[in-house]
C-alpha cells in the first residue's frame, strides 16, 4: 500500500500545500481529484469600460517602479487592491477578504480573496 502524503491527525493549510516536497498531481490524486492545464476562458462582463482598464494599466507603467513591492502588505496594496476594485465595479461581484475557510483537515485555513458570483473564484498570493 502506498504512503500517504498526508500525515494522520495533523491539520493542513493552503500554505502547507506549497512546502510539500511531492509533486502536485500526486497530491491532487490523494484528494480525489485531477487537474489538466490549458487556456483559462474566464466570463466577460459587458459592464466593464475598457477606459478604466487603460487607466490601471498606464497607472501601473508609471507608478509601480516607484514603489519597493518587497512585503506582502505591499504587493496587496499596490498591486491587487487596484484590479480587485475594477472587477468589483465591473462585474458587479462580492468580494472577501482574508476569508477564512475550513473543508476537513486535509484543507483549511485563509483564502487572500473571495470573489462572489455565480462562479466562485479564489485568488491565493503565496
Amino acid at each position: 500500500m502506498k504512503k500517504s502524503v498526508f500525515k494522520e491527525g495533523r491539520k493542513y493549510t493552503f500554505k502547507d500545500y506549497f512546502e510539500m516536497p511531492n509533486p502536485s498531481e500526486e497530491i491532487i490524486n490523494e484528494l480525489g481529484c485531477s487537474y489538466s492545464s490549458g487556456v483559462l476562458e474566464l466570463p466577460r462582463s459587458e459592464n466593464c469600460v475598457i477606459g478604466s482598464v487603460s487607466i490601471l494599466k498606464d497607472s501601473y507603467y508609471k507608478v509601480l517602479p516607484k514603489i519597493n513591492l518587497d512585503s506582502e502588505a505591499a504587493k496587496r496594496e499596490f498591486l491587487i487592491a487596484p484590479i480587485l476594485f475594477e472587477v468589483a465595479k465591473c462585474t458587479g461581484s462580492g468580494i472577501s477578504v482574508e476569508y477564512l475557510t475550513e473543508i476537513d483537515d486535509r484543507l483549511g485555513g485563509y483564502l487572500d480573496c473571495l470573489i462572489r458570483s455565480k462562479q466562485h473564484l479564489v485568488l491565493k498570493n503565496d
